[in-house]
């Protein structure tokens, strides 16, 4: 299959969940998607590897299911807001994922955060109370 380039795919530590990177990884986010469900979590976690084969995902994909190694599947294709459903009710918050994602702890990613947020009332009065980052 051709895939049609985008100025994204030049950015470094940029993982754009379109056609080419959720292409190989539709049983991934079929599994992850199951989350939805408590019972199916439940059944995850008494066999992770047995739920695995049920969703069909295997070889690198299974392998970073198993180590819950985020960063990983969300560079094989995983969609972000399926992967949260593995990761919250781990015990793994957004700011955990997002400070995995950059190789921080989340101590710093927190301290990032608030960072990015100083002068932010400022900022917004300046632009009429609207905020795009």
């Amino acid at each position: 299959m051709t895939w049609t380039r985008h100025d994204y795919d030049d950015i470094r530590g940029t993982y754009v969940f379109d056609g080419k990177h959720a292409h190989g990884a539709y049983p991934l986010n079929k599994l992850l998607f199951s989350f939805n469900s408590a019972t199916n979590r439940e059944e995850f976690e008494r066999d992770p590897a047995a739920y695995c084969d049920r969703y069909g995902v295997a070889g690198g994909f299974k392998d970073l299911v198993l180590k819950q190694d985020f960063l990983g599947m969300l560079r094989a294709g995983a969609n972000i807001y399926y992967l949260a459903k593995m990761a919250v009710p781990r015990g793994t918050s957004v700011q955990d994922a997002g400070a995995q994602f950059q190789g921080i702890t989340t101590r710093e990613f927190q301290e990032k955060l608030l960072a990015q947020g100083h002068g932010l009332q400022e900022r917004l009065a300046m632009r009429d109370s609207y905020w795009n980052g």
